[in-house]
């Protein structure tokens, strides 16, 4: 399955104390960057995420966004000091005995003395937490992965009809050859009848003249090898995924081609073919940019 390097997912996870947003977004890149930006609760888990995301992402640039939010009571709790409040109450009771006070302790004034009730953050349980964050981040890799999925069919289809465009224009090539070796073996032909009038030139003189001209322009191996690389490409297109870079050096090569056979060409026909070839192949390559 084709994948393309530009994609998108988002999905929440909510247990109904906490609620865990993931956003992702992507772009082409030569190799993998992952960035995630979280809370700082989070941090802990990055190592984790980093691995479910290698599963799901092979190349590209993408930007990963996680929110955190505790629907739990500020996720706080108070917590009551026994040993700080006894002795609060044994020193009044001494304050009392010894200056013959009364001792008119109460628990609500007992509550009010310092660090006797306290807020503090509830305890974490790391790994629940840690399967709430996975289970968010699978979710929205997989509505990611089918984005990614989505827009590689659409490049896999215009790669194809690129490459059977390149197909046609080798066959014009291919049959024009011979034309261009008998319209200079007639321009030749005549060129020397006029310049000699009735002598006669061996026609072994012209056979040679003529297969050194063809061997110059010929291109034959160029077009062979690049209905080759077209026929790859294609077989490559349908082999799966993670293509991107094998695709790229098939480009090249076909490039390569296609200026050996521009530079080959002494006519018009087959010059214009041939920068409609690297024209094309160019499009493929800015393609095969954005496959995974």
């Amino acid at each position: 399955m084709i994948k393309s390097m530009t994609g998108f997912g988002r999905s929440e996870y909510s247990d109904g104390t906490r609620k865990i947003t993931v956003e992702m977004k992507s772009v082409n890149h030569r190799y993998s960057e992952i960035t995630i930006k979280m809370p700082k609760k989070l941090n802990f888990f990055e190592a984790g995420i980093r691995n479910v995301l290698k599963e799901y992402i092979s190349r590209g640039k993408v930007d990963v966004f996680i929110t955190y939010e505790d629907e739990s009571e500020g996720g706080q709790c108070v917590k009551y000091n026994e040993d700080i409040a006894r002795e609060y109450v044994e020193s009044i009771k001494k304050i009392a005995d010894t200056f013959g006070l009364d001792n008119d302790i109460h628990a609500s004034t007992i509550a009010r003395m310092p660090e006797v009730l306290v807020m503090e953050e509830q305890t974490i349980d790391e790994e629940d937490l840690w399967k709430a964050v996975e289970t968010a981040v699978r979710q929205c890799s997989e509505k990611f992965v089918e984005t990614r999925i989505a827009e590689g069919e659409k490049l896999k289809a215009d790669l194809f009809q690129k490459l059977d465009g390149i197909n046609e224009m080798v066959e014009k090539i291919t049959e024009r050859s011979p034309e261009i070796v008998k319209e200079y073996r007639e321009k030749i032909t005549a060129k020397v009848a006029e310049l000699l009038g009735d002598n006669q030139v061996s026609e072994l003189v012209l056979a040679n003249e003529i297969i050194l001209f063809s061997d110059k322009i010929c291109t034959d191996e160029e077009m062979v090898r690049l209905r080759a690389h077209v026929t790859n490409m294609k077989d490559t297109l349908n082999s799966g995924k993670d293509v991107g870079r094998k695709l790229d050096f098939i480009a090249q090569e076909m490039n390569r081609e296609a200026n050996t056979t521009l530079s080959k060409s002494n006519d018009l026909e087959v010059s214009d073919i041939a920068i409609n070839l690297k024209t094309e192949i160019e499009k493929i390559r800015e393609q095969i940019q954005n496959i995974e």
